[in-house]
């Protein structure tokens, strides 16, 4: 049976391991640890992101993932009601160790209980937070599952994100030619004002009910009393609709290209990546139909919500992994208002739970 104060206990232990993204390496022992108890056979792939099964053909993949985002340093979680927020001036790491903790007491349960399950697959990636880098880098060869239950959104388990963006990033590099602003200024070419007339030509904010776009970062000059010689600007967009990646991809080539003519003294470089690409829930998912089956088998309606946002479940789907991304009782994530739901992370447990008995 799922316990309460078990989960939160498990909560507060994981949240108090520094795992900022790239640093993953305590907890991942930590939960190898605690992973090979349920039985299962464990491994680290040579990314770093932890892979459990239980041996069995056709398993049903359960994931989170093990990094959080700054100030995440010396959380210590303080539980107030049926919330748990952090004493200090951290994040409480809701995002995403309620999912690692619901994954865990789901696991207890079924062990304790000795229930009939299905096979299973579980994995805990690194560095999801800095472009889903984890998922990316995983190994693939070593993944058995087909169908995935994601633990990475805010709110109750009974809200599935219906909708993820593809997500573009550009970097863009512009050299000029540097000079004393007060003695010789005409000697100089500002890279700065060069990169100004790149932004000028893009577009900024929300541009419609699904796409976004944002310049991020702007990284250039020395001093004051020099003509700045480099600039960095670094920026991205997210969108659901194809068309319209190829119409901004078009917008930021054009404003780099046009630019150039303008100041053909100056050098300028541009880097476009798509980091993760855009997908819909179908009705007809067969994994869509499971998870919504779990959700109202403990009482609650299933709620769709798109989201801005990626998820490990971006890069598993487009490895044919049909990934279904849920609540898990996070709220006000990357702020240092973030706080955990005690009865949401409880509920992603029984989520979670369901899923996999037979």
């Amino acid at each position: 049976m799922i316990n309460k104060n078990r989960i939160v206990n498990t909560f507060c232990e994981i949240s108090s391991i520094d795992s900022p993204s790239g640093e993953e390496d305590i907890i991942a022992e930590k939960l190898i640890n605690l992973l090979k108890e349920f039985g299962l056979n464990v491994f680290k792939d040579d990314y770093g992101n932890v892979i459990a099964n239980d041996g069995r053909a056709n398993p049903i993949m359960l994931s989170a993932h093990m990094d959080t985002v700054e100030p995440s340093r010396g959380v210590v979680p303080v539980v107030e009601g049926n919330k748990i927020v952090s004493e200090g001036n951290t994040i409480v790491g809701a995002d995403a160790k309620c999912g690692i903790s619901a994954i865990l007491e789901a696991l207890q349960s079924v062990k304790e209980d000795k229930s009939s399950i299905h096979p299973i697959e579980v994995v805990f990636t690194k560095e999801e937070e800095i472009a889903l880098l984890g998922a990316r880098n995983l190994d693939f060869t070593k993944i058995k599952s087909k169908e995935a239950l994601v633990f990475d959104s805010e709110g109750p388990p009974n809200r599935i994100v219906s909708m993820s963006p593809t997500y573009v990033s550009f970097d863009i590099s512009v050299k000029g030619k540097g000079a004393h602003a007060g003695v010789e200024p005409e000697k100089g070419l500002s890279a700065i004002l060069i990169g100004s007339h790149i932004m000028s030509k893009m577009p900024q904010g929300r541009l419609d009910g699904h796409t976004t776009f944002n310049v991020g970062l702007v990284d250039g000059g020395t001093v004051r009393n020099a003509v700045p010689e480099d600039v960095i600007i670094r920026g991205e967009f997210r969108t659901s609709d194809n068309n319209i990646i190829i119409e901004l991809k078009s917008n930021i080539n054009e404003a780099v290209s046009s630019t150039k003519k303008d100041f053909p003294d100056a050098l300028i470089d541009l880097n476009l990546n798509t980091d993760f690409e855009t997908y819909s829930l179908d009705s007809e998912d067969s994994t869509f139909i499971k998870v919504k089956k779990a959700i109202k088998q403990i009482g609650l309606e299933p709620v769709l919500k798109d989201s801005g946002a990626g998820t490990d479940g971006n890069i598993f789907r487009k490895n044919r992994i049909k990934a279904v991304v849920v609540g898990m009782g996070a709220n006000h994530m990357h702020t240092l208002d973030e706080y955990v739901n005690i009865t949401d992370m409880f509920d992603a447990a029984k989520v979670c739970e369901k899923f996999i008995l037979k």
